[in-house]
């Protein structure tokens, strides 16, 4: 993709997740650019979701997009993202429901607390992003193809992400540790700006729950995009190291900003499980 206008959403999916970027070599060329749309779609209704502080701002954002949805498959679309999505032939073969779902998903979340549990945590999280992991999945396998393994990967990477967004969350509705995490550890809201003992040992748990879920939806072998299959194992390892260390923080934003030789072996691995599955 050459246009400015698609370059840029590119760069702020790539901007989350950098070890996309290995990725790319291994998405074959001739439907790459509908490929990296998606991913780069999908970012920014993560972005309207949760970049956007004042929720009537974000709700105002993801109307738009309701509507740019629901007119894609017939006008083609007005977004440069769209456009790209739309003038594929994979697009109107994926119901409008499935391109509303996560939209619509987003749109009800926005006003949401922190969650009591860490059950409810993720059963809240996968609304949005179990819906747009069955997207991508439809967008790279058919509509037929079995979503479940990848809507636990978009959900419990998104929480893994979030914890790295603690200190600057704390002051939001929603934050990044359940109720019960924090009572469980001694922990007000006020005291998860600044290391302790006990927001480490929070941290850890809630790592160590966000590794075991995520290490099962890796081993049930369903159909994962090479995207969806890298940011599964990048997110695994993310927390299973910040878990293991001494300042789990600042291991966990140390571990998610790397790319190095295991990025590029876990790029080869989704890659070639997808290509499998595919």
């Amino acid at each position: 993709m050459t246009d400015g206008a698609i370059q840029s959403y590119i760069d702020k999916w790539l901007a989350v997740q950098p070890q996309q970027r290995i990725a790319l070599g291994f998405v074959p060329p001739g439907v790459r650019d509908e490929r990296v749309a998606l991913a780069a779609f999908e970012q920014e209704l993560i972005s309207s979701a949760y970049g956007i502080r004042e929720p009537q701002v974000a709700a105002a954002k993801l109307q738009w997009w309701a509507e740019e949805l629901a007119g894609a498959a017939a006008s083609g679309g007005r977004h440069p993202l769209t456009k790209v999505l739309f003038a594929s032939p994979r697009a109107k073969a994926i119901p409008s429901q499935a391109w509303l779902a996560p939209v619509l998903a987003a749109m009800a979340q926005l006003e949401q607390g922190t969650s009591s549990d860490f059950a409810g945590q993720v059963a809240a999280a996968r609304n949005m992003h179990g819906a747009l992991a069955a997207l991508e999945t439809a967008w790279w396998f058919g509509p037929g193809a079995n979503s479940e393994a990848a809507a636990d990967i978009a959900t419990l990477s998104h929480l893994v992400f979030a914890l790295s967004r603690l200190e600057l969350d704390v002051d939001r509705e929603r934050l990044p540790l359940p109720m019960s995490r924090l009572a469980r550890h001694g922990l007000a809201r006020g005291q998860l700006k600044a290391d302790s003992p006990a927001r480490r040992d929070a941290i850890k748990a809630q790592l160590d729950e966000l590794a075991g879920g995520l290490r099962a939806a890796l081993a049930k072998g369903q159909p994962l995009s090479t995207f969806r299959g890298l940011e599964g194992r990048t997110a695994l390892a993310t927390a299973r190291g910040a878990a293991r260390a001494a300042e789990p923080f600042a291991e966990l934003h140390k571990r998610q900003a790397h790319t190095g030789p295991a990025t590029a072996f876990r790029a080869w691995g989704a890659a070639r499980q997808a290509g499998r599955l595919g």
